[in-house]
């Protein structure tokens, strides 16, 4: 750089310049001193001339100011090592991009939460969100941060908010990246789904028991006042209209709490074979004061170790016998047992009841959903196999329901085995 402050190259620049200036001043000392023929070759030399120094007049008017402009215009724009190793100390995702919205850096949180990212891809690529994309063109245009929530289906339920700042360098008029910073609000907003629906199913489902207790308390106060054996009567009725809001909130809170465990550790094992054992001794006596016999099938010799919370796993099978206790009373006998094949096994408890309906399967997982024909005056809160359903969700698993009217039903829980399992992750 010389004296002045221009670089060599904007001095050399300058001197080209001068070229068809020259050429344009020769061609026409030439014309003015040439005859015949000659005067044909001046006039080329001027026309040339003319020609070169209108258009290199025009490209340096079109050349930008500055080179920094320049270099964002003609060419992608990529991070310097001072933004990466900021980004990069962030524990949360963040990603950078350009005033293009092109893919330009992702520090490690961000590739562990949505996997490899392309650099030099559009950023519409990998977030199709209509809404973040707009946040997006609008932090470009007013150089202003924005903020804009993704809720993400696929490859998992989460929920984000994320935070859109422009990135001002030194030396360039207008922020050249924006960090787009990922918060992670999947839990919290689980745990406001989980609020709000507790309250709503909780005063929907609360509210007949209350009618009945406040009716018969109204009773008791008025006209059974006096009547010992209505009394009685209508103190049993509220006490097991109390007993129902017991368990209808024991097991709102059970599935509240399940909900907010939605992983599973991978090294975690249970005995299927065990589990279903113990089920077994702990609600045998309740079966036999229902007069049916339990019958183990599968469950002798050595323990069958599954991924699995053992005590989750106990509430699921726990739930699914004393569903057939209850409906398949009349049956005479309920089956709980384990079949084995290859690297997986089979949980399953059968009743030889009446059966469900067949428009009734599709729906017995849902929350609050009841089958009250053939419960033998047992109805129950409704939440037993929603609760199924989220551990076994939990588990990787699902719960398989077959039912034949007349022949009863099986409900049965696919595993692979544990050891299985460990090799494939």
């Amino acid at each position: 750089m010389d004296e002045t402050g221009r670089s060599g190259g904007e001095t050399a620049r300058r001197w080209l310049r001068l070229v068809p200036t020259a050429i344009w001043g020769a061609g026409l000392v030439f014309l003015a001193l040439a005859v015949g023929e000659a005067r044909w070759w001046a006039g080329g030399f001027v026309l040339a001339g003319g020609l070169a120094h209108l258009l290199l007049r025009g490209a340096d008017g079109n050349r930008p100011r500055s080179t920094a402009a320049s270099r964002s215009r003609n060419q992608p724009h990529w991070p310097d090592a001072s933004v990466k190793s900021v980004v990069e100390a962030l524990r949360e995702p963040g990603v950078v991009v350009d005033r293009s919205l092109a893919l330009r850096f992702a520090n490690a949180a961000a590739s562990r939460a949505f996997g490899p990212l392309v650099l030099g891809d559009p950023i519409a690529m990998r977030f199709r969100a209509p809404d973040l994309l707009a946040a997006l063109e609008r932090a470009v245009e007013s150089d202003e941060a924005e903020q804009e929530e993704l809720n993400e289906r696929l490859p998992a339920d989460r929920s984000w908010g994320i935070d859109i700042l422009p990135l001002r360098l030194a030396g360039e008029e207008r922020p050249p990246f924006l960090l787009l910073l990922f918060r992670d609000h999947t839990q919290a907003r689980r745990l406001e789904r989980m609020r709000t629906d507790f309250v709503a199913n909780a005063s929907h489902e609360l509210r007949t028991p209350l009618a009945s207790l406040s009716g018969f308390i109204e009773t008791l106060k008025g006209p059974a006042r006096d009547d010992a054996a209505a009394r009685m009567r209508f103190l049993d009725i509220m006490q097991e209209q109390a007993r129902r809001m017991s368990r209808l909130i024991d097991d709102l809170l059970s599935l509240s709490r399940i909900e907010t465990r939605r992983r599973l550790r991978s090294n975690e094992a249970a005995d299927i074979a065990d589990i279903l054992r113990s089920v077994a001794r702990q609600l045998g006596p309740q079966a036999a004061e229902g007069g049916l016999a339990v019958r183990l099938v599968g469950l002798d010799g050595d323990g069958v170790l599954v991924n699995g919370d053992r005590d989750e796993l106990i509430q699921v099978f726990a739930n699914l016998f004393e569903n057939a206790c209850k409906y398949g009373g009349d049956g005479g006998r309920v089956e709980i047992g384990l079949r084995r094949d290859g690297e997986g096994v089979e949980a399953y408890v059968r009743d030889f009841g009446k059966g469900i309906p067949a428009e009734h399967v599709p729906r017995l997982t849902e929350r609050f959903y009841r089958v009250e024909e053939g419960t033998s005056g047992k109805p129950g809160t409704g939440l037993g196999l929603s609760i199924v359903r989220h551990v076994l969700t939990r588990h990787r698993t699902r719960l398989s329901i077959v039912s034949e009217p007349g022949k009863g039903s099986t409900f049965s829980v696919r595993f692979v085995r544990f050891l299985d399992a460990m090799e494939k992750h």
